[in-house]
């Protein structure tokens, strides 16, 4: 049986470096964002019906996010409306692919939101990315574009890190490389010796 590790975190903790220490150990990761992107891509599932909602942010065959994000500042109404066309096919996207990796041990779903979610998928562990506000402060702010106002506006619509490390079944420590790997390392080791 597989084992369906949920890896999430609050922005800058440094989840996308730790779900590939998880892919270089030969585990495979689903990334939501990274489905997302293809969804609202050229010739992607979610730009019909998105492109239909908010046709101000059809372009060149797919969907613009810069305008799609304008269009959802303007309608308090429409994040609703987007999350009921795109969540269900993230879903089945998800579900497809922890169907394809049914032999093996263990697969890890990297996703964000993960306890902002209405509707979390199926797991049978959660793992959170955390760092000190410093650090994660610093490394968001060193992304091109992002400001401390922004960083603020971010934060404060997803939950605090203190109340997901509580949720959480496995903390990962990311102030360095070692501690990161060690963590995942470990998760790891205590999910496969199981399988």
């Amino acid at each position: 049986m597989t084992y369906r590790l949920g890896l999430t975190g609050s922005i800058g903790m440094g989840k996308s470096t730790t779900a590939a220490m998880f892919r270089d150990l030969g585990h495979p990761v689903w990334d939501a964002d990274a489905v997302v992107h293809d969804l609202y891509a050229p010739g992607g599932a979610a730009v019909g019906p998105v492109g239909a909602a908010f046709p101000e942010a059809l372009r060149d065959g797919g969907i613009d996010r810069a305008a799609l994000k304008q269009a959802l500042a303007a309608d308090p109404g429409a994040l609703a409306r987007l999350e009921a066309l795109v969540h269900p096919l993230v879903a089945r996207d998800r579900q497809a692919f922890v169907a394809r990796h049914a032999d093996r041990p263990l697969v890890v779903l990297d996703i964000p939101l993960l306890f902002e979610s209405a509707a979390p998928p199926d797991l049978d562990g959660v793992a959170v990315v955390s760092t000190d506000a410093d650090t994660q402060a610093a490394r968001v702010l060193s992304r091109p574009g992002m400001t401390p106002e922004t960083l603020r506006m971010i934060l404060a619509r997803q939950m605090p890190d203190v109340e997901k490390r509580r949720r959480a079944d496995w903390i990962i420590p990311t102030d360095t490389p070692e501690a990161a790997r060690a963590a995942v390392a470990r998760i790891v080791k205590e999910v496969t010796a199981h399988a």
